[in-house]
């Protein structure tokens, strides 16, 4: 059996970044992963140029029960403190819209650079190796089909249930319940939402029609494209807002927004009677959708003989369509977990349960869950360089 300082499990990016940070401080780390390559989901993430963070990051963009608990973390490292060893590295990035960075070329980057900070600071990585059992006696002792290592420090850094295509599975969560740590609710996020065959009579074949929009639920909004499937909606804005749907509950779509739409079909009523109301909805909406619309909504008949009082409730709907998803699209197609190991049980400042000294719980495994477009992969890199400054 080899010994080591802290043996940390998952080379993803909350792992690599504790891993790093950890080794910076002379401590002897382990990195076991049961895949053959570093960085599985960084390498997927943002069409494989890694968004790797948000310049808008607060704690008020990340979901958990305890919305606090993020603070420390986001604030002891920023997004400015990732992008310096980013462009220490020479990684060339750009910024897209709100406040997204992206590598201008491969995600790999991202992952080569953690993975040259790591060897730098002696941490050794370990791939292909399948954990077979995790036990604590007067240290911890981590069982692999390639050999047993053990450590007074554990890291739990394989992520959530999101994507299992990529290898994720529960293996945090279940070794955090063998420890006594509890967990909150955890279901797919950042997912593409379902609907009934009623509502998918009109979406199916829809599929592919995308547009501007604004999706809510309550008080929370999101102002980004919504994209109609073949089983229902997705697009940034349907991603975001299904962090916050729960079974039962509908969303809010405002088709036009900026705009009023009852003004506009009233207008086009009274300058061109003759036209059909898909033509003048043609105008302010992709025109698949335009047809859908005014075929569901609306009498077959021109503008003239509509009234105002049918052509105000079209207007009404197209701001503010309230629709009740049947489900989402699962951990398949979720980017992220919602939920994880409770934060009442963890330390805000190093990630530690309070109840197990030494163990560590870090990015998507903790019930800390940002918006879409880099938030996540802050959290990780936050969450893992607190955790490695414990060790």
């Amino acid at each position: 059996m080899q010994d080591f300082d802290a043996v940390i499990l998952g080379a993803g990016a909350a792992g690599l970044m504790c891993a790093l940070r950890a080794g910076q401080r002379g401590r002897r780390v382990l990195v076991l992963d049961h895949a053959r390559e570093a960085g599985a989901k960084i390498l997927i993430s943002g069409g494989g140029r890694c968004n790797f963070t948000n310049t808008g990051t607060v704690p008020e963009r990340f979901f958990s029960n305890n919305p606090h608990f993020a603070k420390s973390a986001l604030r002891r490292y920023t997004p400015a403190d990732f992008l310096a060893l980013v462009e220490k590295h020479r990684i060339a990035w750009h910024e897209k819209t709100l406040g997204q960075l992206f590598c201008d070329g491969s995600a790999r980057q991202i992952v080569a650079m953690l993975l040259a900070e790591c060897a730098a600071a002696g941490v050794e990585v370990r791939l292909g190796h399948r954990v077979t059992d995790v036990s604590r006696a007067d240290r911890f002792r981590v069982d692999t089909d390639r050999g047993a290592f053990a450590a007074p420090a554990l890291v739990l850094a394989t992520g959530g249930l999101s994507i299992p295509k990529m290898g994720a599975t529960g293996l945090s969560l279940d070794i955090a319940c063998r420890f006594g740590l509890p967990l909150t609710e955890t279901r797919p996020a950042l997912v593409p939402l379902t609907f009934a065959e009623e509502m998918l009579a009109l979406m199916r074949p829809l599929s592919g029609v995308a547009l501007p929009a604004v999706a809510r639920i309550g008080k929370l909004a999101f102002p980004e494209a919504v994209l109609f499937t073949h089983r229902g909606l997705s697009g940034p804005a349907v991603l975001q807002i299904s962090s916050a749907w729960r079974e039962g509950g509908e969303i809010r779509l405002d088709l036009l927004p900026g705009r009023d739409a009852d003004a506009a079909l009233l207008a086009a009523k009274r300058a061109r009677p003759r036209a059909e109301p898909r033509t003048a909805l043609a105008e302010l909406l992709p025109q698949r959708l335009a047809q859908a619309l005014a075929a569901a909504q609306l009498p077959d008949r021109i503008l003239a003989e509509q009234t105002d009082k049918d052509l105000r409730r079209l207007g009404a709907m197209l701001g503010d369509w309230r629709l009740t998803p049947s489900g989402t699209e699962g951990y398949a197609k979720a980017e992220v977990m919602l939920g994880g190991v409770d934060t009442a049980a963890l330390s805000s400042q190093t990630l530690g349960a309070k109840a197990v000294p030494g163990l560590h719980v870090v990015g998507e495994a903790v019930d800390v869950t940002g918006w879409l477009g880099g938030y996540n992969f802050q959290w990780a890199w936050a969450s893992g360089w607190c955790a490695g400054g414990a060790l």
